[in-house]
């Protein structure tokens, strides 16, 4: 009955005093409130006296703003009237008037909005959380509005005051005579600050009313040094330069990707220290994999271990090492392609567009048979067993490195197969991105919904057959009237000059790549079939080339390698290590089972012997599996424990891949290749 008494007061005192202007009507709604209240358990004289007190300095309060926004008026018509003063004067006082108008009613209208709060939460039920989280909701949201409010003023208020200071400047300027030199400074003055106005890109203002912009609140954080003076005072560099850090309350940290002021140079100093850790933990790291027989790519891997997140924590600039990363799979593809010419690829096209889908297909029905008897949903089942089904592109490719490039009389080579069958699978992926959507959708959806995803579905198939398509025929074009000549200019401008030669084809790489982009299939296509197209120039331009790249190659793929070993979790592995090796040797053995059966339908009687090599060549999952069960985790077609197994699975398949290889080389490929092939 308190209670109710007390919200019905708040009701009747705070919103009047909102609403009416007369301060002699507050007073009178006060006393009639607690006229009606008398006797019912309050300390009536006290709380009384509180009330009218308040309510009383709330209404003089209320009438002094009226006061002085109408002298504000009044004084921002007198300077517009005024004729001694000239426009950039009239206009930088009447924003200074503005501002303070602006001021008052802000603060105004917090003193409502704190009240509303404070009915709405009484009237509340403090058992009812999900009306608690709205509250809270609504108040983050006020919260976040002003201050942003509150920081936009605030940059006004300093332009007002840099203005001003200007302003006093000329005025002593014009009081005294200037010499040459302050002359031709103050000119240049003012030519910086119509650069800056000139380059100056108004980002915040021209995006806080986009649909899907939220407003957040983020902490600013300093690099900590030892050294405390010098701490402090880089800290004022870094004020200047923005160069701190930013975490939101979601724990994402972001960095600065274009500054405010262009003209002054920045760096990511965090970024430099990832890479340069990266390059000198990777030498004892792939060393010491030389050194027991392992590739060196694990030791890489290894490196991406010791300094991410389950080692040291050292890599701060994770998104941008994975991104550079990414540059070494695009060099690997490209040299992949040009060991690849269109000759060899036309003899084993129909194996390699046939292979993958059959094998995607059969992986997604056991995964639907198995979650079906594991009550598994079946949008879940078709991602893990789509996302399994994908093989390592970069890991077979080194695997291949130095192998013979010839084909048997009448066989067909291995690494042919091969190849183009992960090349088929990598433009898969690009599919399987763009389907991503609709099964998230068919997660949600109802039955009489399925219908219409599964159209939307073969549509996706049909847009990507098209782009294939086109892909194929702007690809002959090229190798039909343009690369010929293209190289023999690259190849006349880099006589004793090797860097025209280098940007040429990494421009071309990149033209194919974002060919291939914008036709909405998998960028790593474009560089694969950059080397193929190249490829058709002769051995001899081969040769030239990928001596030329394999160093860039190198360099970046040791960064990708590193980037996948952030992503491993040894601690993860350990503790589940009995249930990770039985998945993944599940994994492994159907993925090869399913391979060599489906090569035994599709290969020739006199390439049979091939099957084994290249089923062992597919038994491992893709690296591209992190990425896509981020984007499903994100999505929420799987849940936490299920990418953590999908990342786990995956390292140790990779890990694997390595033993199988050798051992179906020792087994069908004859003494003389298997030294070339290992």
């Amino acid at each position: 009955m308190k209670a109710t008494g007390f919200i019905s007061l708040w009701t009747l005192v705070s919103l009047p005093c909102g609403q009416l202007a007369n301060p002699a009507e507050h007073e009178d709604v006060v006393k009639h409130a607690i006229k009606l209240h008398r006797g019912k358990g309050a300390v009536i004289t006290q709380r009384k006296q509180w009330v009218l007190e308040s309510c009383r300095k709330l209404s003089g309060l209320l009438r002094q703003k009226n006061v002085v926004l109408n002298k504000l008026k009044n004084a921002i018509r007198a300077v517009e009237k005024d004729a001694g003063l000239s426009d950039e004067e009239k206009l930088f006082q009447v924003h200074t008037f503005e501002i303070f108008q602006k001021e008052l009613n802000e603060s105004e209208n917090s003193v409502f909005q704190a009240i509303h709060g404070l009915q709405r939460a009484l009237q509340g039920d403090y058992k009812d959380v999900v009306n608690m989280k709205e509250s809270s909701r609504q108040r983050l949201e006020a919260l976040r509005e002003a201050a942003i409010k509150e920081e936009m003023e605030y940059v006004e208020l300093l332009a007002a005051e840099k203005h001003q200071v200007e302003a006093l400047k000329n005025m002593q300027h014009q009081n005294k005579s200037l010499s040459i030199i302050d002359e031709i400074l103050e000119d240049v003055r003012k030519a910086a600050d119509r650069l800056e106005e000139e380059i100056e890109e108004h980002a915040f203002d021209d995006n806080k009313s986009v649909r899907g912009v939220n407003f957040e609140a983020v902490l600013r954080v300093e690099e900590d040094e030892a050294n405390s003076k010098r701490n402090a005072s880089k800290r004022e560099v870094e004020d200047d330069l923005g160069l701190s850090m930013l975490i939101d309350s979601q724990n994402n940290q972001y960095i600065l990707t274009k500054p405010r002021d262009s003209t002054i140079p920045r760096a990511d100093h965090h970024f430099i220290k990832d890479i340069v850790t990266i390059g000198m933990l990777s030498l004892p790291c792939g060393w010491l994999c030389t050194t027991i027989g392992l590739p060196t790519m694990f030791g890489y891997i290894i490196c991406g271990v010791l300094l991410g997140p389950s080692g040291l924590n050292s890599i701060k600039s994770i998104v941008q090492v994975e991104t550079l990363g990414e540059f070494g799979v695009f060099f690997t593809l490209f040299l992949v392609g040009l060991e690849f010419s269109p000759e060899r690829l036309r003899k084993v096209w129909k194996i390699s567009l046939q292979g993958p889908c059959y094998m995607t297909v059969l992986m997604i029905a056991f995964g639907l048979l198995w979650g079906h008897l594991l009550q598994i949903r079946p949008t879940q089942s078709v991602f893990i067993s789509t996302c399994l089904s994908l093989s390592s592109t970069p890991l077979v490719s080194r695997f291949l490195a130095g192998s013979v490039r010839g084909d048997k009389e009448g066989d067909i080579d291995y690494s042919s197969v091969l190849l183009g069958m992960l090349v088929m699978q990598d433009v898969q992926l690009g599919l399987f991105i763009a389907v991503m959507p609709t099964l998230i959708q068919a997660g949600v959806s109802t039955y009489s919904s399925i219908f219409k995803e599964i159209l939307r579905i073969l549509i996706l198939i049909g847009q990507i057959l098209f782009s294939l398509a086109a892909v194929f025929l702007i690809c002959l074009v090229i190798k039909t009237y343009l690369i010929g000549p293209y190289y023999r200019k690259l190849h006349a401008e880099s006589k004793g000059n090797k860097e025209i030669l280098i940007l040429g084809i990494t421009a071309f790489i990149f033209l194919m790549l974002t060919v291939t982009e914008l036709l909405d299939v998998s960028m790593e296509l474009g560089c694969f079939l950059a080397g193929a197209l190249i490829s058709s120039q002769g051995h001899m331009v081969t040769e030239e080339i990928m001596s030329c790249i394999e160093p860039i190659r190198d360099f970046l793929a040791i960064i990708f390698f590193a980037s996948i070993g952030l992503h491993v979790f040894p601690t993860f592995v350990i503790y589940e290590l009995t249930v990770l090796l039985f998945l993944t040797l599940s994994v492994v053995i159907m993925k090869f089972v399913l391979a060599v059966l489906v090569l035994s339908l599709i290969l020739p009687k006199t390439s049979q012997y091939i099957k084994w090599i290249v089923s062992a060549g597919l038994a491992q999952v893709s690296e591209f599996s992190f990425v896509l069960g981020s984007r499903a985790r994100r999505a929420g077609i799987i849940s936490r424990e299920v990418y953590l197994l999908i990342l786990s699975v995956t390292t140790l398949s990779l890990l694997l891949a390595p033993a199988l290889w050798r051992a179906a080389i020792m087994k069908c490929v004859p003494r003389p290749e298997r030294r070339s092939s290992t």
